[in-house]
């Protein structure tokens, strides 16, 4: 008989809840049988700690006196640049920005050792931000420059917006060519000597749920430390991509945008990174609560990296030029052990998202539901299923004639 978001929300109140994570789920089923696990189990939790670009904040910092208007002026955030495109007050200040005296990669590989990222770890932290604006002034906006110290708890708005997070499976990316390369799938020695991956496998939220029967617009989250809910699929959501046959895509599929309180998050669970090369980030930790409302539900959630595949693609060509194939198929279970097997050459792997902390999202959501302080949120909107014909595209580029 299937449960109701109703039913297991009332069992998580009255504290009655059987709650376990993705990874316990695995053993569970294996012992008892889909069928029964679903009867036993009410809500398998899962996580993820790694680099998500898409990521940022809005920020709304109160009218000064006399009052500026930002919008459509020039901001930075210590020194990084924050987008002022929106009203007087308000802006949004984005993982990857950067500051406009960083060198970037003028001096090949750039080590980009302070950006957007950096900026959101140390307002969550609590720490003061250098502000300062130029704007053009207008009659009820007179001010031109600003220049003050703002905190997050002074603020009246900050929340973090991520159009794009939680990238169900993701390439495993290496280097066939003869010199290094610098990616956002980090450094790639040359002549393929090292494997590069970035999920959770077993833990990764959209994994534990392939075809998003629970997860969409509404859905409550962890997000940084703190709550936050699923707004819709994310950017570049691709459900068509290639799947086994328990549905667990073989390659880069869905994505979720997700929107949360930074006032209630912590810089534990949001990091700013460099990639050598590349760029700045912010490292995201999230997970997401899955109820088992049937049978199918509570087999998909004992999903193990044995049955996840993801694709070796070389990033020094292949990837750059958007040339399709990949140059093998290797299972998470694989990845994990340290080495996998590529054009007949044994290539150490790197992870770079940390499966401990992963873990101890998991387990953070598990204490949150079992102890009754979080409830389930039932999705308004599904994200767009594998049957949805809802797919990915490039860019349709055309020329422009001057």
């Amino acid at each position: 008989m299937p449960k109701t978001y109703a039913e297991i929300n009332d069992r998580i109140r009255r504290g009655e809840a059987v709650v376990v994570t993705a990874e316990e789920m695995i053993d569970v089923v294996k012992e008892k049988g889909a069928k029964e696990a679903a009867k036993q189990v009410d809500v398998v939790t899962t996580g993820t700690f790694g680099a998500m670009c898409s990521s940022g904040a809005f920020i709304n910092i109160g009218h000064a006196k006399p009052r500026i208007k930002l919008g459509g002026g020039r901001v930075t955030l210590n020194g990084v640049t924050a987008y002022a495109g929106l009203a007087a007050v308000d802006l949004y200040i984005g993982a990857t920005a950067l500051g406009e005296d960083d060198p970037r990669n003028q001096v090949f590989p750039g080590e980009f050792k302070y950006g957007g990222g950096h900026v959101i770890e140390e307002l969550v932290a609590g720490k003061d931000i250098r502000l300062e604006a130029v704007a053009y002034g207008t009659d009820c906006y007179p001010r031109k420059r600003l220049a003050t110290w703002i905190n997050i708890a002074d603020l009246n708005e900050a929340f973090l917006f991520n159009p794009r997070n939680g990238y169900q499976n993701y390439n495993v990316a290496v280097n066939v060519s003869d010199k290094t390369i610098y990616t956002y799938m980090g450094v790639l020695k040359p002549r393929l000597g090292n494997a590069n991956y970035c999920s959770a496998g077993q833990l990764s939220p959209l994994l534990n749920d392939p075809t998003y029967r629970t997860i969409g617009m509404g859905t409550r989250i962890f997000l940084g430390g703190g709550v936050g809910y699923v707004t819709g699929k994310g950017t570049q959501h691709n459900p068509v991509a290639p799947r086994t046959d328990n549905q667990v895509p073989r390659a880069g599929a869905g994505t979720m945008a997700v929107t949360g309180d930074l006032k209630s998050m912590s810089a534990e669970w949001l990091r700013g990174a460099s990639f050598q090369g590349y760029g700045g980030t912010l490292v995201v930790g999230l997970g997401i609560p899955i109820p088992i409302l049937d049978e199918e539900l509570a087999e998909r959630t004992a999903v193990s990296d044995a049955d996840i595949k993801a694709q070796v693609i070389d990033y020094s060509e292949a990837y750059p030029t958007v040339q399709p194939g990949s140059l093998a198929e290797v299972s998470y279970t694989d990845l994990k052990s340290g080495a996998i097997d590529v054009n007949g050459k044994r290539i150490e792997t790197v992870p770079l998202s940390s499966y401990p902390m992963a873990k101890q999202i998991a387990e953070t959501l598990k204490n949150w539901v079992a102890s009754g302080q979080f409830l389930l949120g039932e999705p308004a909107e599904a994200l767009p299923g594998p049957d949805s014909g809802y797919a990915f595209k490039l860019l349709n580029e055309r020329p422009v004639e001057d």
